[in-house]
């Protein structure tokens, strides 16, 4: 299965806020390929995209879990730790957390990564 990249931007905050809101103003238009997802550091990023946080998306793609209960007694990491990796990746749009019934199952949308940093 092929997946899109995801390109992700490095700039200070006060950069994204201006950014952003010139966007909102409609003074600026985002051109294809320029980043939708932005992070102030190099270090916010790779908390986010570490190893094991990659490792973690790459076993979520290719088991398909149906929730994070299963997904955490595959992986050993622990449901409410599991949890709150997910909801920080599925804020920057890297996974969807699909609710059905009373479980939340984990979809990965891309593994792939472009980073532009100024």
């Amino acid at each position: 299965m092929s997946m899109k990249t995801i390109v992700i931007g490095i700039l200070p905050q006060k950069q994204i806020r201006a950014r952003a809101l010139a966007i909102a103003r409609g003074d600026r238009k985002p051109k294809p390929g320029e980043p939708r997802i932005w992070f102030t550091s190099m270090r916010s990023l790779a908390e986010v995209l570490s190893d094991e946080n990659r490792a973690l998306l790459r076993v979520i793609r290719e088991m398909g879990p149906a929730s994070i209960s299963s997904l955490a007694a595959a992986t050993g990491r622990r449901p409410g730790n599991l949890s709150r990796t997910l909801r920080t990746m599925s804020s920057y749009g890297i996974v969807d957390l699909k609710r059905e019934g009373n479980q939340v199952r984990p979809i990965v949308r891309t593994t792939e990564f472009r980073i532009l940093a100024n």
